[in-house]
């Protein structure tokens, strides 16, 4: 214990010697240790760099009644708002400097008597470093202390080569957590013991001293004031009015300022937000020590037990001051104390301040997508593009820590107005989960969701993002199917979902690859219910291996018609047809280039039949966008939720790289458009017109019972409602909720939305379609009369018919052959089915033997034919006598008849008998 002392003791003089000679350099020091001791001290790293702030990053949206930026929510670490000098109240800073420093503008960076008495009494003491630091002291601990939290991170268990071991499960077993290393830089800064703190301590004042030479007395208080922690995650005295009393720094009262000022000692002790019980004097609390039991100055001014025996309160005022924070008001008490000895106050205010209780008036931070309420969606994608956006940084890490301490001023693309609008048609229509909302009638299980975002045609600004669940990101309720935290508006990348079926939505991919081809929406096509049995894929053909076909929707047996027809009643055999005459590696071309991909990332691939009618999981937004693409004359543009982006400072920072290029033909588009017309005027889609009189375009879409959509588009806005199971296969057409099938919320859905956004951004009629893409067109049926089945059927089949093998017939063509066809060679509908009908060999033509003696017509017939006979007789009183002549026959000359099929030969004569 001795030698112990004498060390202190000697550590202690060599710091009181090195502060005499570097504060007040006009101290002669002139013993070699003195200058061993300066030089030791000089030596210590004096250049301390002042990173920025941790600050929160702010999400904003614009009201567009008035243009204000309005605060969406915060991302935080560290809730701090820094102010400028002038910003703070008079009196906090002179409760912090009668605290805290009263030497302030007297000193350069270290005070020599208040480092003194500390030594002393921690060299009594024998424990823990206290007391003695100086503002600027406090301040350099500040700055360290944000340093060591910006590198904290997960430490790992390491094996004997240095490698992370990893638990039963594969993840790497964490040694010592972020929050734990978080805590830890922390407790190293204050509570370090023996020489480790002595030389902590010594660092800091070095620190201090330079800090002192470069920065103003006011620039380092100011700084202190920014930096400082007062409990939890509230930093810097703003934030602390704000939090604890709902106020600013500008406007704290005398109490509220000795409360703040009091906390900075110990935040997490002394905050006020969670109090520990009453310091109602059970305990016989005197206050009339500082907690850190090292500065008593002031004993007893404090005392509430004293001014109440004096008669300076009344006992009513006692119980009520002494109804708060125990250790907080014995500090404020502390403070107020302070103040008064160095006339800072009052004795009126100090009364005042010392009677009244400590009353919080707690103001939480907004912080997090749950805060965002109403938009917690669409801040949640906003979210989602700075956490995995390259433009916010190259590994997830840094754009982690940008949003959460790097201050950024985030400017969304929302507007409240369809946003309101999307909320309250969500809320009135979808119940969270199925069977669970109100009025909801349960026909099978599954997971029930639904969304509905709205795009900004010219230029892919996301307007307008809601869904039908309780934004949540609590772990505990994951499994409830009422809370989310997906975007299911969003993929994989932004948004955590991988889309849904998109159902007969997808049919505009056919289409667009259909008029890029050269054909008509006119073009009349074969769509009745049958089998297609070949498509192209990538250039090789494709064969169903189905013998049974697609249906279409209700059971329709299809038609012949036109793709206009087909695009209003959404026929699946009518697209089948067109897609029959299209690669559908082609149509994924199609989809791609106008934004759509699999909602895990991947592209849109196409490899059978059914995903011509959408089997792909697909994200709501990308849809939208495709429609909005048509909608902007085939200009395609990156959906984009952020307009601008800005540092703590204003300065406007890099934001992500979103463009609008043209991938379509504007006559394509044009022609498009005016087939996607018919689907809200009349169509499957006409149930979710506002028939507000803006033109839209728009698509249906089912996929089986499970998955239904709605979008629609004016040359302005677009919007896109899924309404289906996020999981499970629930049979939203048998499953009502308020007296409405969950397959038609999507109507109800979009009709509001879409109106919200007619009536504020209006639309403009739709470009004419192209005269070459609208004419009328019927397809050339060649003959195939005398080939062989196999040669006719592929005639038929390249030219774009469905063949029907029939019955051998009767025909004189060689057996086998072919002998009829149905329809026959001409202008016909493109896609029909044509009748082959091949010979039997068993028929010859009959000669004309008309002119003949009757006997010899008959001879010449027998020789064909094994049933000829006298047909009809005619009387003809100028022919000779017994020369009657044939006249024709029956069948007629020229037909092709079975060779034992009866013939008649009609002849004249001068008497016929009866």
């Amino acid at each position: 214990m001795l030698g112990g002392l004498l060390g202190l003791v000697g550590l202690s003089a060599v710091a009181g010697v090195l502060i005499a000679a570097t504060v007040t350099p006009a101290i002669a020091v002139s013993s070699s240790a003195a200058t061993s001791a300066i030089t030791m001290f000089d030596n210590l790293p004096s250049v301390l760099e002042i990173d920025k702030l941790m600050l929160p990053s702010n999400f904003y949206a614009k009201n567009p009644e008035t243009g204000e930026d309005v605060l969406m929510t915060k991302f935080l670490e560290q809730d701090r708002t820094p102010v400028q000098f002038e910003q703070v109240s008079p009196v906090m800073y002179d409760a912090i400097l009668s605290s805290e420093d009263p030497r302030y503008y007297q000193h350069g960076g270290v005070d020599l008597i208040g480092t003194t008495r500390a030594i002393l009494s921690n060299a009594g003491g024998g424990g823990e470093t206290q007391g003695g630091s100086t503002i600027s002291q406090q301040y350099v601990k500040n700055v360290l202390i944000q340093k060591c939290e910006q590198n904290a991170e997960d430490e790992y268990e390491l094996d004997d080569a240095g490698q992370p071991v990893l638990d039963e499960l594969g993840q790497k077993v964490v040694k010592v957590s972020r929050s734990q290393a978080l805590a830890n830089c922390w407790s190293d800064a204050t509570t370090a013991e023996g020489t480790e703190g002595y030389t902590r301590k010594l660092q800091e004042m070095r620190y201090a001293v330079a800090l002192e030479q470069k920065y103003s007395k006011e620039e380092i208080l100011l700084g202190y004031f920014n930096i400082a922690n007062f409990g939890g995650i509230t930093y810097g005295v703003e934030s602390a009015a704000r939090y604890y009393f709902s106020t600013t720094a500008a406007n704290l009262t005398v109490a509220q300022a000795a409360t703040l000022a009091g906390m900075v000692q110990n935040p997490n002790n002394y905050r006020i937000d969670k109090p520990t019980g009453s310091i109602s004097g059970a305990d016989g609390a005197t206050f009339n020590k500082a907690p850190d039991g090292v500065i008593d100055e002031g004993a007893n001014i404090g005392s509430l037990d004293k001014m109440l025996e004096e008669g300076t309160i009344t006992p009513e005022q006692h119980l009520a001051a002494a109804d708060g924070y125990t250790s907080t008001k014995v500090r404020q008490l502390y403070v107020l104390g302070r103040m008064l000895e160095d006339g800072k106050i009052t004795q009126e205010q100090y009364v005042e301040a010392v009677i009244a209780p400590i009353t919080p008036v707690i103001s939480p931070p907004v912080t997090g997508c749950q805060a965002a309420q109403g938009a917690a969606y669409f801040c949640q994608y906003v979210k989602y593009v700075i956490l995995n956006d390259p433009a916010f940084g190259e590994t997830a890490e840094e754009r982690r820590e940008l949003l959460q301490r790097g201050g950024l001023n985030v400017y969304t693309t929302m507007d409240s107005r369809i946003q309101t609008a999307a909320n309250t048609a969500m809320a009135q229509y979808a119940p969270t989960s199925i069977g669970m909302a109100q009025g909801t009638t349960v026909a099978s299980p599954g997971r029930f969701g639904s969304t509905t975002v709205s795009i900004e045609a010219t230029t892919g600004r996301i307007l307008s993002m809601a869904q039908n669940t309780a934004f949540s990101e609590d772990a505990a309720l994951a499994a409830d199917p009422n809370y989310s935290a997906q975007v299911y508006a969003g993929d994989l990348q932004f948004g955590n979902s991988t889309g849904f079926n998109a159902g007969s939505t997808f049919k505009l991919f056919t289409l667009v690859d259909w008029l890029e081809k050269g054909h008509s929406v006119n073009e009349t096509l074969n769509g009745t219910l049958r089998v297609f049995k070949k498509m192209t894929i990538c250039g090789e053909t494709w064969t169903n291996p189905s013998s049974k076909p697609t249906n279409n929707f209700g059971k329709d047996r299809g038609r012949v018609g036109t793709p206009m027809q087909f695009t209003a009643s959404s026929l699946n055999t009518g697209y089948f047809a067109m897609a029959e005459k299209l690669d559908l590696c082609d149509v994924a071309a199609a989809a791609t280039k106008m934004g759509v991909k699999q909602g895990n990332g991947d592209p849109i691939t196409m490899d059978n039949l059914n995903s011509v009618i959408g089997t792909a999981n697909v994200s709501p937004l990308a849809m939208a966008e495709a429609y909005a693409t048509i909608a902007n004359n085939g200009m395609y543009c990156q959906p984009q939720a952020i307009d601008r982006v800005t540092d703590s400072e204003g300065v406007d920072l890099p934001k992500p790289a979103r463009t609008c290029t043209q991938v379509i033909d504007p006559k394509v588009a044009a022609t498009a458009a005016y087939a996607l017309q018919g689907v809200m005027r009349g169509g499957t889609g006409g149930g979710g017109n506002p028939n507000d009189g803006t033109p839209l375009i728009g698509k249906t879409g089912t996929h089986e019972e499970i998955q239904s959509w709605l979008i629609a588009s004016s040359t302005k806005v677009a919007t896109a409602t899924w309404a289906g199971n996020v999981q499970g296969g629930g049979d939203i057409f048998k499953t009502s909720n308020k007296g409405t099938r969950l397959s038609d919320i999507r109507f109800r859905i979009t009709k509001a939305v879409q109106g919200a956004a007619n009536a504020a951004y209006g639309g403009d009629a739709f470009a004419k379609p192209d005269s070459e893409l609208t004419k009328f067109v019927l397809t050339d049926l060649p003959s195939v009369v005398g080939l062989g089945v196999a040669e006719a059927t592929a005639a038929l089949e390249a030219a774009g018919f469905s063949v029907a093998v029939g019955p051998p017939v009767d025909s004189d063509i060689a057996e086998g052959l072919i002998a009829a066809q149905n329809p026959g060679a001409g202008k016909v509908a493109g896609g029909s089915v044509v009748t082959i009908s091949p010979s039997n060999g068993q028929a010859l033509k009959v000669v004309d033997v008309a002119g003949r003696p009757l006997d010899q017509a008959i001879a010449e017939l027998r020789r064909s034919f094994g049933n000829v006979q006298p047909g009809t007789c005619t009387v003809d009183a100028a022919a000779p006598p017994n020369q009657d002549r044939a006249t024709s026959s029956t069948p007629a000359a020229g037909s092709v008849v079975n060779r034992n099929a009866a013939i008649l030969v009609n002849y004249s004569s001068r008497e016929c008998n009866d």
